[in-house]
C-alpha cells in the first residue's frame, strides 16, 4: 500500500477501530501470546483477531492479527511458497528473473539459508503476509522503486534520482559509466523490492547474502522458522566485500492513535521492521495515553571487488531502511556532526529532518574533497556519515534508558508511589522489559565493533576511514554494560523491598490473628465458668451464689491473660533449671 493510500485509509477510517489495542509483538520471533488460540482454530483466529476497517495488506506478521507464520512450511518443509508461485520458464528455457533463479539453484546447492530470500522475493515482502496481500499488493511492492545514484568525481558528487526498473537498469550496467570518468558510484536504496533486488543484482554480480542478511528483523529464533539466519565462521565473513550494522531507532507519540498509525505505516513497508511499545510510565511526566517506539532498524552496505582495470571505478550499494513519519523523533533530533560554524560565516545548506534516507544522502552529497580522494583508497568512507547517524541513535536510546531507568529508581525510592501503584509488580516488569532487551544491544554494537568497524581487510582497502568511530561505539557498549548491571541492581532491589513489603503485610496480619487470641482468651474462661454454673435446672437457687461466678471468673480470665503474655517466660523456667543442673553436676564431675 502506498502512502498516499495510507493516508486517505487513514482518514476514512474510525478512530475507535484504528485505535483497536490488538497484543503486539515486537522482541523477535514470538508467538507465545497466541499460539493457543492458534491450536484451537487458526484460520478463525487470523480472522477474527484482525480490527475492523485494517487494510490486510498492513497487518504485521507474527502479531495477534496476523494468526499462524507457519502456514507457508517450516524449515523441515519445501517451501510452499516456492511451488505456488514459481515463474514457468519461456520456450527458450529462460526466465524472466535470472537473479532470482540463482538464488534457487544457491539454495539447493550449499546455502539453504537463501530460501528466504527466494521466498521474499515471490511474496514481495515477508513472505508470512503472502495471505494478507492481493495481485494488486504484490505487484505494487514488487515495482517500488526509490533509489539516488550519486556519482563521485573530482570534488563533486552528482545526485541522479531514480524512480523506475528501467531507470534503474540503465544506469546500473556497464555501459552507464563508460567515458565518465568517476571515482566512485553509490547507489542508496530505500526500502527493497524484488525489482531492485533483481536488477541490481543481475547487472552488478551482487552476492545474494547481502541481501538476505538485510531483510532480517529477528533476535532469536524457534526451531521451526524457515526465516533462520545462522551465523558465518569468521573465516568466510571476513572475505565478504559487504557489511550489516544494525541500531535501535526512537519515535514519540502523543497519542494511542499515533501509534497505531505508525504501526500501520511500518505494515506498509517491504522489510520487515516491528514497533516495540513501551508503555506510559511516569503519571505527571508522560502525557495519558502518549508512548515511545523503538524500531529495530539495519543498514547495509556492498561494494564491488576491483575487476582487473584498476581505472573502473569504485561501485557500492547502500541499503537504508525507511523511515516512519507518523509521530515526532525522540526528543526532536540529533545536531549536525560538525561544529557550529562562526558568526562570521555564512550557515550551510539547511539539514534535511525527516527520513534517515534524506538525512544521509544530504551528507554523502556534501562530501569533502579529501575524503572523494580516498575512496579509491577506502571505499568505507562512505559509509563514514551513515554509521555517524547510526552513533548518534544509539546515543539517544542510551539517554532514553538512563530516563527509564532513573525513574524506575524514583519508584522504588518513593513511598508515594509505591502507595498509589499499591503495589511494585509493574516497576518489575518494566525493570525485566530493559534487562531482557539490554544484553540484545550489546550483541548489535559488539557485533558493530567487531565485524565492521575494526575489520581490517575488507575489498581492496588499504586504510580504514571508519577507526574515528571506534571510540564512540566503545562509549556506548560501555554504556550498555553500566545500564545492565544497573538493571541488575535494581532488580535485587526491587525485589527485596517487595519482599519486606510482604513481611509487613504478614506482621499485620499476625496481630490481627493475635488481637483475636486475646478476645478467645477473655470469653472461652467467661463460657467455661458460666456453663459450670448453669448445670443446675433450677435458676432461683443461684441468687445466693450469683456472685461466685464473678468472684471465680474474673481471677480465671486474668490468669489466662497472664499466662497467655508471659507465656514464653513460664515455660522457660523448667528448662532454666534443667540447664543450671547440669551445669553444677558437670562441676562437681569434674
Amino acid at each position: 500500500m502506498t502512502t498516499l493510500n495510507l493516508r486517505n485509509w487513514q482518514r476514512s477510517v474510525p478512530r475507535q477501530q484504528q485505535e483497536h489495542n490488538y497484543n503486539h509483538s515486537g522482541n523477535g520471533a514470538l508467538y507465545g501470546d497466541w499460539s493457543h488460540a492458534i491450536r484451537q482454530d487458526r484460520d478463525s483466529t487470523r480472522t477474527r483477531s484482525r480490527p475492523a476497517g485494517t487494510p490486510r495488506s498492513l497487518i504485521l506478521p507474527h502479531s495477534q492479527e496476523a494468526g499462524d507464520p507457519y502456514y507457508i512450511g517450516d524449515v523441515y518443509e519445501q517451501s510452499q511458497i516456492r511451488l505456488k508461485l514459481s515463474e514457468p520458464l519461456d520456450s527458450n528455457g529462460r526466465t524472466s528473473t535470472p537473479y532470482l533463479a540463482h538464488i534457487d539453484s544457491l539454495t539447493d546447492n550449499g546455502w539453504p539459508q537463501l530460501r528466504y530470500l527466494a521466498d521474499w522475493m515471490r511474496v514481495t515482502t515477508a513472505p508470512p503476509k503472502l495471505n494478507f496481500l492481493s495481485k494488486q499488493d504484490q505487484k505494487e511492492r514488487a515495482s517500488r522503486v526509490k533509489v539516488a545514484l550519486l556519482e563521485f568525481r573530482g570534488d563533486s558528487a552528482t545526485r541522479h534520482d531514480i524512480s523506475t526498473t528501467a531507470q534503474l537498469a540503465a544506469l546500473s550496467s556497464d555501459s552507464s559509466v563508460e567515458n565518465k570518468r568517476l571515482v566512485s558510484r553509490l547507489f542508496v536504496v530505500e526500502d527493497l523490492s524484488c525489482d531492485v533486488i533483481e536488477t541490481l543484482g543481475s547487472n552488478l554480480d551482487v552476492d545474494p547474502m547481502f541481501f538476505r542478511g538485510h531483510i532480517s528483523d529477528y533476535t532469536w529464533y524457534n526451531t521451526r522458522d524457515p526465516w533462520i539466519e545462522l551465523p558465518e565462521i569468521d573465516l568466510v565473513s571476513r572475505n565478504r566485500s559487504f557489511f550489516h550494522v544494525r541500531y535501535a531507532h526512537t519515535r514519540y507519540f502523543r497519542t494511542s492513535k499515533s501509534y497505531w498509525l505508525a504501526r500501520h505505516e511500518a505494515g506498509a513497508f517491504n522489510v520487515l521492521r516491528r514497533i516495540g511499545r513501551e508503555g506510559n510510565w511516569a503519571p505527571g511526566a508522560d502525557i495519558p495515553g502518549s508512548d515511545v517506539g523503538i524500531v529495530r532498524s539495519n543498514m547495509s552496505f556492498w561494494f564491488q571487488p576491483r575487476k582487473a582495470k584498476r581505472t573502473d571505478p569504485v561501485t557500492g550499494i547502500l541499503l537504508v531502511d525507511p523511515s516512519i513519519t507518523e509521530g515526532f523523533p525522540l526528543w526532536g533530533d540529533y545536531n549536525a556532526f560538525a561544529p557550529c560554524p562562526s558568526i562570521a560565516n555564512d550557515l550551510p545548506q539547511r539539514l534535511p529532518r525527516g527520513s534517515t534516507f534524506d538525512n544521509i544522502m544530504y551528507w554523502l552529497q556534501y562530501m569533502s574533497v579529501q575524503d572523494i580522494e580516498s575512496i579509491a583508497r577506502d571505499p568505507r568512507i562512505l559509509f563514514q556519515k551513515p554509521l555517524s547517524i547510526v552513533c548518534a541513535e544509539w546515543l539517544k536510546l542510551l539517554r532514553y534508558a538512563n530516563t527509564r531507568l532513573s525513574q524506575l529508581e524514583w519508584e522504588v525510592e518513593d513511598p508515594y508511589l509505591r502507595t498509589r501503584q499499591k503495589d511494585l509488580s509493574a516497576t518489575l516488569e518494566k525493570i525485566h522489559s530493559w534487562r531482557r532487551r539490554i544484553p540484545i544491544y550489546k550483541t548489535i554494537v559488539s557485533e558493530a565493533l567487531s565485524k565492521v568497524i575494526r575489520r581490517d581487510q575488507f575489498v581492496h582497502a588499504t586504510t580504514n576511514s571508519l577507526l574515528l568511530l571506534e571510540k564512540d561505539f566503545e562509549i556506548i557498549l560501555e554504556d550498555l554494560n553500566n545500564f545492565h548491571d544497573r538493571a541488575e541492581r535494581i532488580m535485587s532491589v526491587v525485589t527485596a523491598v517487595m519482599a519486606i513489603e510482604e513481611s509487613k503485610k504478614a506482621l499485620e496480619q499476625n496481630r490481627s490473628l493475635a488481637r483475636l487470641t486475646y478476645l478467645a482468651v477473655i470469653f472461652v474462661p467467661l463460657s467455661f465458668v458460666s456453663s459450670f454454673f448453669a448445670m443446675s435446672d433450677d435458676i432461683t437457687k443461684l441468687t445466693k451464689t450469683f456472685w461466685i461466678y464473678f468472684a471465680v471468673a474474673i481471677p480465671v480470665t486474668l490468669l489466662s491473660l497472664v499466662v497467655v503474655r508471659y507465656s514464653d517466660t513460664v515455660f522457660d523456667i523448667p528448662r532454666r533449671i534443667v540447664r543450671r543442673f547440669r551445669r553444677k553436676k558437670f562441676r562437681y564431675s569434674d
